[in-house]
């Protein structure tokens, strides 16, 4: 009996499908790689993942979990085909409570919309990757995902407090709970996070809020150098402020959306600085201004600020443009989200000039100055019909993990390593660090059918 067949037995046949349109939308993410599933299965419950689990441990049949596919390193392509298990069905925020400060959704809620919705009670859920509007939940737990705001706020695994899980063999997990703090016993719930699905699938997620701050300002300014752009962020920093986010970009990002969204749009300069603050409305206004007068002592050719919502937004459009801005040059986008020590900013500015000028790529750098974790884009032509173009961008990526690594720093912050950084992950990595992962791999999943032929493998 063919497996499509088996699961609708199994199941229910409409959450099962093996038609040819339903198998290319689950074969990838925005990565490059694609491999097609034999069957999808549309899990609407727990119960149905517990289910398949079951089933498919039994007959060692992988299962690649997924949510809505927006990761960039193809964390979730189903390598061994299988069965892709999408959790997009599974999209109810089931509480919100204002006086727990908690809210507690299934994977499949789409991150911005749990934003607005816990802000109606003026509660704040901070972590907001680029691709807020789009990806889930679930995903960012699956790969720890961050954001702009990281930097005061903290990343997906500061947030969350409680996982449901459905374990390889089928079993119920529940780690965590609904309060703020909690050590009793080893820290299971943030083991999952980050796991990129290879340990278990998270069918319900418990996430800490905060209160919402009533007042943000931003700051927008360009230099003509990013070493200009990267000194107002040290001085920022040593004045003693922590912004709620600090954005930086190069001269060909800028000139990228310069083409793509018109001049007007884009302040004059080789160099942009974004710059968030928030918090009660007095404080906020001091603060702006007193950022303004540290950039603009570092002499840019233009600074502007808004203290409105709306106004701040307008600004942020631009920052939030940049990806589609460098893919609308036609040129193949190869984001690496590396992190770097503070202190090395200007250092990795200069050594992606020194790979543009070695390999004759482009490279595009912008992202979260205040904590390092700077995109790398190289921006190859050619890419996809040339296998000379593809080896030489493993090349470049070779010698930018090994800088990257020589300064103290890591190969993903965000992203995770799915199958892109899979080649670079044993250098990036101890012998004892590797075994310890292959351990728990093994005790959790020891027939390795969940998401195989990534970075464990």
């Amino acid at each position: 009996m063919a497996l499509a067949d088996e699961l609708r037995r199994l199941l229910a046949d409409e959450i099962v499908a093996d038609d040819a349109e339903t198998l290319a939308a689950h074969s990838g993410d925005k990565w490059f790689a694609a491999e097609q599933p034999e069957v999808v299965v549309f899990a609407e419950r727990t119960e149905q993942v517990r289910a398949l689990l079951r089933f498919a441990n039994e007959h060692h049949v992988a299962v690649t979990a997924r949510g809505a596919g927006y990761g960039y390193v193809g964390g979730c392509v189903p390598v061994r085909r299988g069965i892709a298990l999408s959790l997009a069905r599974m999209n109810r925020i089931r509480e919100i409570n204002f006086a727990d400060a908690v809210a507690i959704v299934e994977p499949g809620v789409i991150t911005g919309q749990l934003q607005r919705a816990v802000r109606k009670q003026k509660l704040f859920y901070p972590p907001d990757p680029a691709s807020l509007e789009n990806c889930t939940i679930g995903g960012n737990v699956a790969t720890n995902a961050g954001g702009p705001r990281c930097l005061k706020y903290g990343v997906t695994r500061n947030y969350v407090v409680g996982l449901e899980i459905v374990l390889a063999n089928g079993d119920l997990l529940r780690t965590g709970g609904r309060v703020h703090k909690n050590k009793t016993g080893f820290d299971l719930t943030g083991l999952f996070v980050g796991s990129e699905g290879m340990l278990g699938v998270v069918t319900e997620i418990t996430v800490r809020l905060i209160p919402h701050p009533p007042a943000r300002a931003t700051l927008s300014a360009a230099f003509d150098t990013m070493q200009e752009a990267a000194a107002a962020v040290q001085e920022i920093f040593a004045r003693g402020f922590l912004p709620s986010s600090l954005e930086i970009a190069d001269h060909f990002v800028l000139e990228a959306a310069r083409r793509d969204v018109g001049t007007a749009s884009v302040p004059a300069g080789n160099a942009h600085l974004l710059v968030d603050v928030d918090g009660q409305l007095e404080s906020v206004r001091v603060e702006i201004e007193l950022l303004r007068e540290i950039v603009e002592a570092r002499r840019p050719n233009y600074v502007e600020v808004a203290t409105e919502e709306a106004d701040c937004e307008k600004l942020w459009a631009l920052r939030r443009q940049f990806s589609n801005s460098l893919r609308a040059t036609g040129l193949t986008k190869l984001n690496q989200d590396i992190v770097v020590p503070r202190s090395h900013l200007v250092d990795l500015v200069e050594f992606a000039e020194h790979l543009r000028a070695k390999y004759g790529f482009p490279v595009a750098t912008f992202g979260h100055a205040g904590d390092g974790n700077i995109h790398v884009n190289i921006m190859a032509d050619r890419y996809n019909r040339e296998a000379a173009v593809r080896e030489q961008v493993e090349h470049a990526l070779d010698d930018l993990f090994q800088q990257v690594l020589a300064w103290g720093g890591v190969i993903t912050g965000e992203h995770g390593i799915g199958l892109a950084k899979k080649r670079w992950w044993p250098q990036a990595t101890s012998d004892v660090s590797r075994e310890l992962h292959r351990a728990l791999k093994r005790t959790l999943d020891p027939n390795g059918i969940l998401n195989p032929g990534k970075f464990l493998d």
